[in-house]
C-alpha cells in the first residue's frame, strides 16, 4: 500500500464555477480550554494573533483568496467579540453578487432545543440554512487554526475523483499523531482507514516516525451531507462529531479521498515548510507569533498575492522616543503594531499588538503583549504571554524566578508565562 496523494486538477473555468456553488462552514464555537484564561471571555477564534489579526481571520481569508464567497461562520462559547470582529472587519462582500458571511451562533433551532452537542449537530442545526443556499459542495472548516491553503486545489481533486468527501491531511510526527485523525490510504487515494485520536497512531508505510492526519478540513458533496447528520442525529450513541463518528461511518460507506496538504498551501518562494499550526496550547501559541519575529518566519504575512484580511484598527503609528544611553526607545528582532509607544524601553524578540505602551526603563524579550497593555516603569519581562488590558505596575518581575512566576501567574510546563488583570489585581 502507497501513500501517493497527487492531485488531478479541473480546467480553471470548472472550478471557478464549482467554487461559486460551494458554502464554506467555519466551526467557531470553541472554547480553547487549553489557552486557559485567555479563553476566558473569548472563543478561541477571537484571540488576538500576529499583531494585527484573529485567528478566525485564516480561515475565512482562505476563504476569499480562493474563490468562496459563500461562508457561514457557526459561533457559540462566549461568542460577543468574534461577532463583533465578523461583523466590523468581514462587510465587504456583496450581497448582490450572492456573497456572503453569515453568522450562525446556536439557536436550538431543531426539535430537541439543544445547544451545539459537537461539530457534525452544528452543522445539522443549520441545515435548513445551508439548504436554502444550495450548494453542490459543503467545506467544513475549523476556525482556530493558522494556516494559508488554496480552497480551489482540494475542491478540484475532490471533483475530478467524484468524490463523497475529501479529507485534507497532512504528515505529522507519531509521537504527536494521538492528538489528531489518523488515516490510512490506497494508492488511488482513497481512505481505507480512519481513527480518531488513536492510542497507537497508524504509520505511514514507508515512514515510520511519520503518520497521515486529519487537517479538520472536509468538503461534502452536498446532498450527501444532508443525509449523514440526519442519520447521525438520529444514532444515540454517537457523540455527534466529524471526525469521531462521521467520517470513520462513512470510509465504510462511501467515497471517501484524502487531499495532501502540501499540494495546495500557499507558500512563497522561500518557504520551507507547508506552514499549519494548531495554536491551541500556551507554549504553541506563544511560540508560533515569536516565530514571526524572526529575519526568515515559516509564516509569510507579507504576501500580497495571499493577503490576510481583517478588521483594521483606526490607530496613529508606532513611536519610539527618548535617545539617551540609559533611556532609549527601541525594538529590535520585534513586530510593533500600529498605536504602540515605546518610551525609552528596551523591547527585544517580542509580538506587540495594537495600542501597546512601554514605559521608560522597562526591558521586554521573548515576549507576546496583546492589545491595550500598559507597562509601568522598570518592569523586566521574559517569555511571557501579557493579556488583552493590562496594567502592569512598575517594576514587575516576570520569567526569572519560576517559582515565584507560577505561585503568582499561570506558568506553563515549558516556562512560559501567561499574566492577565485578574492575576495583577490579585496582588495587591
Amino acid at each position: 500500500m502507497t501513500q501517493s496523494l497527487d492531485c488531478v486538477v479541473a480546467s480553471p473555468v470548472d472550478i471557478q464555477h464549482n467554487l461559486r456553488r460551494t458554502v464554506a462552514l467555519v466551526l467557531a464555537g470553541g472554547r480553547g480550554s487549553r489557552l486557559h484564561a485567555l479563553t476566558d471571555w473569548h472563543a478561541k477564534p477571537a484571540i488576538p494573533f500576529g499583531g494585527k489579526f484573529r485567528i478566525v481571520d485564516f480561515a475565512l481569508s482562505n476563504c476569499i483568496n480562493s474563490g468562496i464567497r459563500r461562508i457561514c461562520v457557526l459561533t457559540q462559547y462566549k461568542a460577543h467579540s468574534l461577532i463583533q470582529h465578523v461583523q466590523r472587519g468581514w462587510g465587504f462582500l456583496r450581497g448582490e453578487f450572492n456573497e456572503f458571511i453569515e453568522l450562525l451562533p446556536a439557536q436550538q433551532r431543531t426539535e430537541g432545543e439543544n445547544w451545539y452537542r459537537g461539530t457534525a449537530d452544528a452543522v445539522h442545526q443549520n441545515l435548513d440554512i445551508i439548504r436554502a443556499h444550495g450548494p453542490d459542495n459543503v467545506l467544513v472548516l475549523a476556525g482556530d487554526h493558522v494556516y494559508k491553503m488554496d480552497y480551489g486545489k482540494m475542491l478540484a481533486g475532490h471533483i475530478a475523483n467524484n468524490a463523497d468527501v475529501t479529507v485534507a491531511c497532512i504528515e505529522v510526527p507519531l509521537a504527536k499523531a494521538a492528538n489528531f485523525g489518523v488515516m490510512g490510504v490506497d494508492a488511488d487515494k482513497r481512505v481505507v482507514r480512519f481513527q480518531e485520536k488513536p492510542q497507537r497512531p497508524e504509520a505511514i508505510p514507508g515512514s515510520p516516525g511519520m503518520a497521515l492526519a486529519s487537517m479538520g478540513i472536509y468538503i461534502f458533496r452536498a446532498e450527501l451531507l444532508y443525509d449523514v447528520l440526519d442519520h447521525d442525529v438520529a444514532n444515540s450513541a454517537s457523540e455527534h462529531d466529524f471526525g469521531k463518528d462521521v467520517i470513520p461511518h462513512l470510509v465504510g460507506s462511501g467515497k471517501v479521498f484524502a487531499h495532501r496538504f502540501q499540494d495546495s498551501c500557499v507558500m512563497d518562494g522561500g518557504a520551507e515548510e507547508a506552514y499549519w499550526r494548531d495554536v491551541g496550547t500556551l507554549d504553541a501559541y506563544w511560540e508560533s507569533n515569536i516565530d514571526l519575529c524572526r529575519i526568515t518566519p515559516a509564516l509569510n504575512l507579507y504576501d500580497q498575492n495571499w493577503p490576510i484580511w481583517t478588521n483594521q484598527a483606526q490607530v496613529a503609528p508606532a513611536k519610539f522616543v527618548f535617545d539617551a544611553d540609559d533611556r532609549r526607545g527601541m525594538a529590535v528582532d520585534s513586530l510593533v503594531s500600529g498605536g504602540c509607544i515605546i518610551s525609552g524601553a528596551v523591547v527585544r524578540r517580542c509580538m506587540l499588538f495594537t495600542n501597546v505602551r512601554v514605559n521608560s526603563y522597562c526591558t521586554l524579550e521573548d515576549t507576546v503583549v496583546l492589545p491595550g497593555v500598559d507597562f509601568g516603569r522598570h518592569c523586566r519581562i521574559r517569555r511571557a504571554i501579557i493579556d488583552t488590558g493590562c496594567v502592569v505596575p512598575p517594576g514587575l518581575v516576570v520569567g526569572e524566578n519560576p517559582a515565584t512566576d507560577a505561585r503568582r501567574f499561570h506558568r506553563s510546563a515549558s516556562g512560559i508565562t501567561l499574566v492577565t488583570q485578574a492575576m495583577l489585581d490579585a496582588l495587591t
